[in-house]
């Protein structure tokens, strides 16, 4: 079952991937003043599949928590702190 599970999430990475390149083609066309009608009905289409793929996915037990603004700026926060730590010491190994 993690192997399923595993390639639904790989699916999932996959599709929001295209998604983003989907929108940037739409905002791309809309700037233009072109028609995007068929690019923003693939994209609902491929929403569709996302939905179906997070339904399965939490059907199997994949469920992941959301979280709120103030959790995900606690994280970004120790992201950024560790990553500066990181710099700085690489910076003292080369000035010695």
């Amino acid at each position: 079952m993690d192997n399923r599970l595993n390639k639904i999430r790989n699916k999932i990475r996959a599709l929001r991937a295209d998604m983003l390149i989907a929108e940037d083609n739409i905002r791309k066309r809309v700037n233009r003043d072109e028609d995007c009608s068929e690019a923003a009905t693939h994209l609902m289409a491929m929403r569709g599949a996302m939905l179906g793929l997070i339904g399965e996915r939490n059907r199997l037990g994949g469920e992941e928590r959301l979280l709120n603004v103030d959790e995900r700026l606690k994280l970004d926060v120790r992201a950024r702190a560790g990553s500066r730590k990181s710099s700085t010491r690489a910076l003292d190994c080369r000035v010695r």
